[in-house]
């Protein structure tokens, strides 16, 4: 979650002719880059934001609406965003960089693959079926997605543990032979069957 404080900054409005503050006052808004953020945003855009294609100044200023989550952020004006300063523009861009975690992952085993387009709807897939809970959604995303890695990691090693041990069928001694081909014959006696 980031804290940020948008300036009262003074405009001039030409068509009155008049100097004005805008905010009226200093105003602090918290942002969270989320899951929940993220779904908004392609709810809107129709296409991935998780991917390296480069956002529209309106599409980026409307992904910082979506993260929004103080009490009347549905409604948040678009004016205040854009009274924005540089400094609270590097904020976000470094607290949506931050990994949020310490964990890392050893990307030189990474297999060359076409890239994919992650999606939320993937994402939730992804928390369904790692059996995350949806309160995570709210998470920032960078954390996430460390989460899902992590699970996904513990289960490829542990399919790989049980593929280890299970054990190939081990073939019968000819004394294990005759003895099931008599516990048969005697089965087949006892049911009146022949086979």
């Amino acid at each position: 979650m980031l804290k940020i404080v948008v300036k009262s900054t003074e405009h001039y409005d030409e068509e009155r002719n008049l100097f004005f503050k805008f905010p009226a006052k200093d105003t602090q808004i918290t942002l969270e880059h989320s899951l929940l953020s993220i779904s908004k945003w392609e709810e809107k855009w129709h296409k991935p934001f998780l991917n390296d294609e480069q956002l529209t100044n309106e599409q980026t200023l409307d992904y910082i609406r979506c993260m929004c989550v103080n009490p009347s952020s549905d409604n948040i004006d678009m004016m205040l965003l854009l009274n924005l300063s540089q400094e609270n523009v590097k904020e976000i861009n470094e607290y949506i960089a931050n990994e949020m975690t310490a964990t890392f992952f050893n990307d030189n085993d990474k297999k060359k693959s076409k890239k994919r387009i992650i999606t939320n709807e993937l994402i939730y897939y992804w928390m369904t079926a790692y059996q995350i809970p949806f309160t995570c959604e709210k998470w920032h995303i960078n954390k996430l997605l460390t989460l899902i890695k992590v699970c996904n990691a513990e289960n490829e090693a542990a399919e790989k543990a049980s593929k280890v041990n299970q054990k190939k069928p081990q073939k019968m001694n000819n004394s294990q032979i005759a003895s099931r081909d008599a516990l048969n014959a005697k089965r087949k006696a006892a049911l009146h069957s022949r086979g």
